[in-house]
Formats: C-alpha cells, sequence, structure tokens
C-alpha cells in the first residue's frame, strides 16, 4: 500500500483545492490522469490489478474498481501521490 505519510497534507491543485480530498474529481479523470502519466505497464507495475494488465481499457478498468472498495482505494492513493509530487514539482 502507498504511504500518504510522506506527503504534505496542504498540497493544493490549480484551483486552490486540497489535492487529498479529491473534490470534484471523478473516478474516470483519475484513471485518465493516471493512464496519461504512466501508461497501464507501470500502472500495473505500482498496483497490481488484472485489469491493468490483461487487455487494459478505462471501461473495464472503471467496472472494476467501482465495484472493488480495495482496489479504488490503491487507484486513488497513487493519484493523491502523483498529483501532489505534480503539483510541488517532483515529477
Amino acid at each position: 500500500m502507498l504511504n500518504l505519510s510522506n506527503l504534505p497534507q496542504d498540497a493544493r491543485d490549480e484551483s486552490g483545492r486540497l489535492i487529498r480530498e479529491l473534490h470534484g474529481v471523478t473516478l474516470a479523470q483519475i484513471l485518465e490522469y493516471l493512464v496519461a502519466a504512466y501508461g497501464w505497464p507501470e500502472l500495473d507495475s505500482r498496483i497490481r490489478i488484472n485489469c491493468f494488465a490483461v487487455n487494459p481499457s478505462i471501461k473495464s478498468s472503471l467496472t472494476f474498481l467501482r465495484r472493488t472498495p480495495w482496489a479504488r482505494a490503491k487507484v486513488e492513493e497513487l493519484y493523491v501521490q502523483t498529483r501532489t509530487a505534480e503539483v510541488l514539482g517532483r515529477k
């Protein structure tokens, strides 16, 4: 599991919202952002979920993530970590 304790709790996006709150960000937007940032192979290596490894697609991944809370939590954590690093200039 990703460790968010090392991230600043007050990191904000361009609109001034706290990144960790995921306010106004849909699961589809999160997944599209992560696919653009990492690609499917890297997502699979970071979060071991079959929908990222076997014939990956946004649609099939969204279906799985909406039905599987533990997997969704991991994806959301990776998003928060990645966005925070991007905002702070660490990417």
